[in-house]
């Protein structure tokens, strides 16, 4: 028999308030108290960085404040996104062992595959695209995300129903960049909603998530019962919000990187997305690591992981770095899509050399 998973839709709520209720979920999950889990996630307007991103390079705070949107942090990786009432939100949270497969890289192109065998479901040619998108005709529809934490994985996405291109390239710096490194003059090349594609046939959000619940059903061997959350899901949603995800300083956790004239950055584009280290150096020579911060739009499981590479790289000899993020990696287990620890280390070299010059 398919294992059964249960299906909620909490409503629309404030986009920080969402992300608690994510990670309330994953919580109790990991305690056994809530059951294998897909929710349908309705925002406000928000503009959301990824868990290792820098806040004010991603994302332009004035536009939002004048604008009435919403700013937070996710807990999992990727880039800058801007939601709003005319996206559709969706997250898995799962025995890891559910899917029958091992690896993030291997779940996520699995969960992408039926995301977008559901949309086909609605008339659309959705197919996916490595390493975490979804795209009809090379313009994407849906972007996705998520880790493993301890024995639950969590993967995420959105579907663009009713696409706000103004707002979105408005509010977040990293679309122009993209449009600009594509040769592109407007994000109507590089985004497309169901709006656009279907017309007057879009179908209502209920028949958007029904026909995603299908393809994910038929695609990974599930069987969706609906369901509400828990009373506990609600009042921990509710802590994590006020203690957690809804301050200000988490959200503004890595903001400003590399501001002071000490500090330079190097960076790297890879197959797993964009690294970027900034890094000051330190000791006689200034060949060791002293203080390290990495960024940028790349999914490594558990997110905390990053953190730990940079206490862990704290004192290393530049000449030791790559057998040190090795043996770091070696002794740990991690789940990446498509990143390496090479990435890493090539951005924290190329920081090096900069810092070399002076």
């Amino acid at each position: 028999m398919s294992p059964t998973v249960r299906v909620v839709d909490a409503g629309l709520q404030p986009g920080r308030l969402n992300i608690a209720i994510d990670q309330a979920i994953i919580d109790l999950h990991q305690a056994g108290a809530v059951p294998d889990t897909l929710r349908f996630i309705h925002f406000s307007p928000t503009a959301l960085v990824g868990r290792h991103q820098d806040l004010s390079a991603e994302i332009d705070l004035d536009y939002c404040r004048a604008h009435g949107i919403g700013v937070g942090r996710r807990i999992t990786g990727g880039g800058a996104i801007y939601l709003d009432e005319g996206q559709l939100g969706w997250a898995l949270v799962l025995r890891r062992d559910a899917l029958g497969t091992g690896t993030l890289g291997e779940a996520a192109a699995r969960i992408c595959h039926a995301v977008a065998a559901g949309l086909g479901r609605l008339g659309v040619d959705a197919r996916f695209r490595p390493r975490n998108d979804i795209e009809v005709d090379g313009r994407k529809i849906s972007g996705t995300g998520g880790f493993h934490d301890g024995d639950t994985l969590l993967y995420q996405g959105t579907v663009l129903v009713d696409a706000d291109t103004t707002r979105m390239l408005g509010a977040l710096r990293v679309p122009r960049a993209k449009l600009e490194r594509h040769q592109a003059d407007s994000a109507a090349r590089r985004v497309v909603g169901l709006r656009e594609l279907l017309g007057a046939d879009t179908p209502p959000m209920g028949r958007v998530q029904q026909a995603l619940a299908e393809g994910l059903a038929a695609g990974l061997g599930l069987r969706f019962d609906a369901g509400t959350l828990t009373d506990a899901e609600h009042a921990l949603a509710r802590d994590l919000h006020q203690r957690w995800i809804g301050r200000d300083d988490f959200v503004a956790e890595i903001d400003g990187a590399g501001r002071d004239a000490a500090t330079r950055m190097g960076e790297y584009q890879g197959a797993g997305g964009r690294v970027a280290a900034y890094l000051r150096r330190e000791g006689p020579h200034r060949r060791r690591i002293g203080h390290l911060l990495l960024t940028g739009d790349f999914f490594v499981a558990p997110p905390r992981l990053v953190f730990d590479l940079e206490a862990h790289l704290r004192g290393t000899d530049l000449a030791d770095l790559r057998a040190n993020v090795a043996a770091f990696f070696a002794g740990r287990e991690a789940g990446t899509i498509s990143i390496t620890a090479g990435d890493f280390c090539t951005a924290i070299e190329r920081a090096a050399d900069v810092a070399g010059t002076d």
